[in-house]
C-alpha cells in the first residue's frame, strides 16, 4: 500500500506551510527519513522526510504553495502501484497520519465480537505475559480479538517481578533513608542513626509486586484472555505447544523477554555471584558489595544497598558508568555515587572470580583485588529465545534478538515480536508501545511504531533521565547548528526548597529549525520530569514554542525544562547575562 506523503505540522500553532522546493521527482528512489522537501513555516525553513523507503509515485503541489497541514500532497511506494490521479478534497483527509485504508476498530468484546478465522480456536496466541505480553492481550481483546496468553512464570514478566517495580522498591526505601538522616537540616529533631531490616524491606517488596501482578491477572480476565501457565513453544506460525496440548491461532505474537547475559568470566558460577533476579530476595543485608556492571541495573542496585548501609564497589569495563545516556549525565551520576561512598572503578575488566578469606568470592581485575559477601553479574541482559521452538531457524536474527520491522512483523508472515525478545532499549514502555502495534497488526491493522521520543530513567539519588540525542550525537548530526541550553536545579526555586539543589537540565536544540533534538535531567524526580520533553519532541514543539508559548506552574521542577529551552535561545530570564 502506498504511503502518503503530507504537510506536516511541524509545532502546536502551525496551520500551514509553504512549499519552497521539492528535492526528489516522479520516479526518483528514497529512503525512509530522506529528505524529499523544503518547507517554510511562520517560523523557520526546514527540510521535511520520506515518511517510507520506495519510489516516488506522485508529487501534487507545486513549489510555492500555500499547503493546509497534515493535507496530502504525495505518494511513495511500489513501482507501479495504483495511487489517485488526484489529491483527496481536504474535508476527506484524516487528521493524523494513517494510511487510508486502515480499517475501522471493531468494537469491543462485549458489543460486537469478530468472528474467529476459520480453522483456528484463537484469533491471536501470544507467548509471554510480561509488559509486552499482557498488554498485547488486552490491545487484542479490546480491539475484539480471541486471545490466548501463555505464561510460564507469574504474570508481569521481569519489569514486575524482578525489574522495574522492585528495584524502585529498594531505592524508594533508600531514599527514605536519606531524608530521616537529613532531617535535622530542616530543623527536625531525630537520631539519624537509622538502619534496615532486609526480611521487612523484602516483605514490603513482593507486597507491591504481589499487588501489581495480581492487578494484571484481574485486567486479563475481564478482557476475556485466556491464561495458560506453563512453558510453550512455537511449532509453527499457527501452532503453539504447551503442556503437551497444541493451540492454534491465526496470529503469533512472540514476547519472551529477556535474561540476565552472564559474561565468561572464570568462577562467575559461584552462588555469591548473583544476577538482578535474586539480588532483590537475599534477607541478609551484605558487608560488601561488588557490582560487575556500571549500567542501569547495577547503578541503581549500587544507590540501594549503599543507602542501606552495605560496601559497594562497582567495576566497569568502559570508560564511563551508564554509558548510553550521555557524558554529562555519566558525569553526574559516578559524582553523586563516589559523594555518598561508593567505589567505582572503569576501564577494569574483571579476569577472575575466585575464593577468598572463608570462602567468599574475590574478584579480580588487573592488580584489583577484592573480596566480597556478594557479587552482582549486572552484565547487561539478553533477549530470551526458549519460545521460539520451530521457529528459530527460520526467523531472522540479529545479535541475538528477533528482527521486526515498524508493524512488528517478524521474517515469518503472521509472525509478530514485540518487547526484550527484539533487542533494542529494553524498556518496558517501548514494550507496551510494541506491543499495542503487534496486536493490532495482528489483526489485520496498519500501525506503526515510532520510538524516536521514548525516555529511558534512571532510579538513583539523584535521578536521571533522557529523550532523543546526546550533546555529541546531536553535534555529529547538525554541527553547528546545535544550540546547547543548560539551567542547573540549584538556580530552580522547587528544588531549593525541597533541599535538592544537585542536578541540571540540558536540552539540545537546532538553531536552524528550532528542533528539540534531545534533553537530558539529573535531579529530584527527574523521570517525572521527562515526560514533557518526550512530549514535545513526539508532537515536534519548537525550543520557542516551549519557552515562550508554554506557561509552567511556579514554584515546579518542570520550569527548569522551559529555562533550559529559553538559554538554548540565548534568553533565560533566571540565568545571569552571558
Amino acid at each position: 500500500m502506498a504511503t502518503q506523503i503530507i504537510m506536516p505540522k511541524n509545532g502546536m500553532d502551525m496551520t500551514e506551510g509553504v512549499l519552497i522546493r521539492w528535492l526528489v521527482k516522479v520516479g526518483d528512489k528514497v529512503e525512509k527519513d530522506d529528505p524529499i522537501m523544503e518547507i517554510e513555516t511562520d517560523k523557520v525553513t526546514m527540510d521535511s522526510e520520506a515518511p517510507a523507503s520506495g519510489t516516488v509515485l506522485a508529487l501534487y503541489c507545486d513549489e510555492g504553495e500555500t499547503i493546509p497541514v497534515l493535507r496530502i500532497i504525495g505518494y511513495i511506494g511500489a513501482e507501479g502501484e495504483e495511487i489517485p490521479a488526484a489529491p483527496p478534497d481536504v474535508e476527506e483527509v484524516p487528521f493524523i497520519f494513517e494510511p487510508l485504508e486502515m480499517p475501522e476498530r471493531p468494537e469491543p468484546p462485549d458489543a460486537s465480537p469478530i468472528e474467529p478465522v476459520a480453522g483456528f480456536d484463537w484469533d491471536v496466541a501470544i507467548i509471554g505475559g510480561g509488559p509486552a505480553g499482557y498488554v498485547a492481550a488486552i490491545r487484542a481483546a479490546q480491539l475484539g480479538g480471541k486471545v490466548v496468553l501463555f505464561e510460564k512464570d507469574t504474570l508481569g514478566g521481569t519489569c514486575l517481578n524482578r525489574g522495574c517495580i522492585p528495584t524502585k522498591t529498594y531505592v524508594r526505601t533508600a531514599e527514605y533513608m536519606e531524608h530521616i538522616k537529613r532531617a535535622a537540616e530542616r530543623g527536625i529533631v531525630n537520631d539519624p542513626n537509622v538502619s534496615v531490616d532486609m526480611p521487612g524491606v523484602v516483605a514490603y517488596k513482593n507486597a507491591v509486586v504481589s499487588k501489581l501482578t495480581g492487578g494484571v491477572a484481574y485486567l486479563l480476565s475481564s478482557y476475556g484472555v485466556t491464561v495458560v501457565n506453563g512453558e510453550a513453544t512455537a511449532k509453527s506460525a499457527h501452532e503453539v505447544e504447551s503442556g503437551g496440548k497444541s493451540y492454534f491461532a491465526a496470529s503469533l505474537i512472540l514476547c519472551g523477554g529477556s535474561a540476565p547475559g552472564l559474561p565468561p568470566i572464570p568462577g562467575i558460577e559461584q552462588k555469591a555471584v548473583l544476577t538482578s533476579n535474586e539480588i532483590l530476595d537475599i534477607k541478609v543485608l551484605p558487608r560488601e558489595l561488588v557490582i560487575l556492571g556500571g549500567g542501569v541495573i547495577g547503578c541503581e542496585i549500587a544507590c540501594a544497598f549503599n543507602a542501606f548501609g552495605t560496601n559497594v564497589t562497582i567495576i566497569e569495563m568502559l570508560p564511563s558508568l551508564v554509558a548510553n545516556m550521555g557524558r554529562k549525565v555519566a558525569d553526574a551520576i559516578e559524582k553523586a555515587l563516589k559523594a555518598s561512598g561508593v567505589d567505582v572503578y572503569k576501564n577494569t575488566t574483571v579476569t577472575s572470580i575466585g575464593a577468598g578469606e572463608g570462602g567468599r568470592p574475590l574478584v579480580e581485575a588487573g592488580d584489583l583485588r577484592i573480596e566480597a559477601d556478594i557479587v552482582l553479574a549486572a552484565t547487561g541482559r539478553k533477549a530470551d529465545l526458549t519460545c521460539l521452538g520451530a521457529l528459530a531457524d527460520g526467523l531472522a536474527m540479529e545479535r541475538g534478538a528477533v528482527v521486526v520491522n515498524d508493524r512488528m512483523e517478524t521474517s515469518i508472515p503472521g509472525v509478530y515480536a514485540a518487547g526484550d525478545i527484539t533487542g533494542g532499549m529494553m524498556l518496558a514502555h517501548t514494550a507496551f508501545k510494541m506491543a499495542e502495534t503487534a496486536a493490532a497488526n495482528a489483526l489485520g491493522g496498519h500501525e506503526t511504531c515510532n520510538l524516536k521520543a521514548a525516555p529511558a530513567g534512571l532510579y538513583t539519588m539523584p535521578e536521571a533521565a533522557s529523550v532523543g540525542l546526546d550533546e555529541e550525537e546531536a553535534r555529529a548530526k547538525v554541527g553547528d547548528r546545535l544550540a546547547v541550553g543548560y539551567f542547573p536545579l540549584s538556580a530552580n526555586g522547587r528544588s531549593l526548597a525541597s533541599g535538592e539543589p544537585e542536578g541540571f537540565v540540558q536540552v539540545m536544540v537546532d538553531k536552524e529549525y528550532g528542533e528539540l533534538l534531545g534533553v537530558r535531567i539529573v535531579g529530584t524526580d527527574a523521570v517525572e520530569m521527562i515526560a514533557e520533553p518526550a512530549a514535545m519532541m513526539a508532537i515536534e514543539a519548537t525550543a520557542d514554542e516551549i519557552a515562550d508559548g508554554i506557561v509552567h506552574a511556579h514554584p515546579t521542577y518542570a520550569e527548569a525544562f522551559m529555562e533550559a529551552c529559553a538559554d538554548a535561545l540565548g534568553r533565560c530570564i533566571h540565568l545571569p547575562k552571558k
